[in-house]
């Protein structure tokens, strides 16, 4: 098994999901893949002025958020599963915090008309895992929980596909729960995978109210990836320090949240040879379900099962 590098510059960056754009490395089921990362917004976000230079975007495929990839993962074949295991993720040394700039639901909450976007900037501590912020000469602290918003891979052979929306195979799932320990699951869509990772998130709450969590580059994220065979999924799941997780994506949130449920199911009756109904009768006292996002047109929903309710 191989550790690689990749190096944060233009080339190793990309704005969308596609594999009509080159991969910038490619790797074999097992490898371990180490890199560093812009903030979402390419380093413009904010006003934050310790950031680096941002790099110039082109015109078909930088449109969405500042991800590292393609990545060619040479084992994987469309219907295969897709592990991701985060090992390390160290966030920069800047974050910041956006509302009251966009035509959603959040409008009919703030009245617009009565306030004016705020912009929050946050000096983070990787060594203490603190972030800290001043709003009109008051000082707050948060303790941070470093993880990688968007993770997938593009849903067709062909096109450019937006970063915005989660998908069956990845994207901006959003999931403040995917930290430092955690393995992702994906389908995946398309031969090589074409894996992209980025928008780092110093720290978030389940929803994302105003759109953004704590956006920030990221010092260090060190990942290690696994084809398997044989396992095919039809929308991600992960295992993570709080437990296992099912996830649901979907304009409509009670679809979103019937997907989530659909996809604990069939989890509880892989690990616990349940059929449904009696993993819908135990999962009621001891499966939680939360909204992982509502803020990218195609809303989350995940169904967490903590680890060691079960006994």
């Amino acid at each position: 098994m191989a550790t690689h590098r990749i190096e944060l510059s233009q080339q190793s960056l990309i704005g969308s999901f596609t594999r009509e754009a080159p991969p910038i490395i490619s790797v074999s089921s097992g490898d371990t893949i180490r890199f560093e990362t812009l903030d979402a917004g390419w380093g413009t976000g904010g006003s934050n002025t310790d950031r680096r230079k941002p790099f110039p975007r082109r015109e078909k495929v930088d449109g969405g958020h500042a991800l590292i990839g393609p990545i060619f993962i040479e084992d994987a074949r469309q219907g295969d599963t897709l592990e991701i295991q985060f090992n390390e993720i160290i966030p920069g040394s800047y974050g910041f915090t956006s509302a009251g700039q966009y035509p959603n639901w959040q409008n009919r909450m703030l009245q617009l008309t009565d306030y004016e976007e705020i912009i929050l900037d946050w000096k983070l501590d990787n060594a203490t895992m603190t972030g800290a912020c001043d709003i009109n000469g008051k000082a707050f602290a948060v303790s941070l929980r470093p993880f990688m918003g968007v993770v997938g891979m593009p849903p067709e052979d062909t096109g450019i596909h937006p970063t915005w929306p989660p998908r069956f195979c990845g994207g901006n799932i959003d999931c403040k729960e995917l930290v430092k320990g955690s393995k992702l699951y994906l389908p995946v869509p398309v031969d090589g995978a074409y894996l992209a990772i980025g928008d780092g998130h110093a720290v978030q709450g389940d929803g994302e109210i105003s759109c953004q969590a704590i956006e920030c580059p990221m010092e260090a994220v060190e990942i290690t990836v696994r084809v398997m065979k044989g396992a095919p999924l039809t929308n991600p799941r992960a295992n993570t320090p709080a437990g296992w997780i099912t996830f649901g994506f979907h304009e409509d949130l009670d679809e979103a949240t019937v997907q989530a449920l659909d996809g604990m199911l069939h989890l509880m009756g892989e690990l616990y040879g349940l059929n449904r109904v009696e993993a819908m009768a135990l999962g009621s006292s001891v499966v939680d379900l939360r909204i992982t996002q509502i803020v990218n047109g195609v809303k989350g929903v995940h169904a967490c099962l903590p680890h060691g309710i079960l006994k």
